[in-house]
């Protein structure tokens, strides 16, 4: 079997995992995972921070931007345009708006980018992980292509637990991140 077809099925049972949260236990959880990381030495020291923002099933970050704005992290989350991935300075959540594929952006984003180069630490949205802290994505490789730019950031994986497995099947355009966070579980990469 192929990796993409590999991949097809992992996605499938994922989202099937993901889809049989409660909305309470996401808070919940999210909560929990979010604590976790803010809690971790590579949050505090770093200025500026790229998260992604959140569709309904993923652990929720809406309670982190509040912190990381009242902490006075630079704060940025990604915004598409054509097939690349940028990010935008969000100074508040009232500068959100929907944008592609209905997931919230900045207002103007397009006048508020900072560079990859400049990210102490990127919060990467992810449907599986394993303890190698390999990452499968959706589909698209947005991330993986911004991760090849942002050289200097820690890459920081919020899941739940469900999105744990024993093996991500990787391709050669595959880039790990560089921890993951759970719930229950911390795993390093290296």
């Amino acid at each position: 079997m192929t990796i993409d077809a590999q991949k097809k099925i992992l996605r499938r049972e994922i989202n099937s995992r993901l889809k049989k949260i409660s909305p309470d236990e996401r808070k919940f959880f999210s909560q929990a995972v979010v604590e976790k990381f803010l809690a971790q030495p590579f949050y505090k020291n770093s200025k500026v921070i790229m998260a992604y923002s959140s569709t309904a099933l993923e652990v929720q970050l809406e309670e982190f931007f509040l912190t990381a704005l009242s902490h006075g992290k630079i704060l940025a989350i990604p915004f598409i345009k054509g097939r690349e991935m940028f990010a935008a300075k969000l100074s508040s959540l009232d500068e959100l708006e929907v944008g592609a594929y209905g997931i919230l952006t900045v207002k103007n984003a397009a006048d508020k980018i900072i560079d990859a180069k400049n990210f102490d630490c990127i919060v990467t949205p992810g449907l599986a992980f394993d303890a190698d802290c390999n990452r499968l994505g959706k589909g698209g490789g947005c991330y993986d292509k911004f991760f090849v730019n942002a050289l200097h950031a820690k890459k920081i994986a919020l899941a739940f637990d469900c999105q744990l497995v024993d093996k991500v099947p990787v391709a050669p355009n595959d880039v790990a991140v560089d921890v993951v966070i759970t719930p229950s579980k911390i795993f390093c990469s290296g």
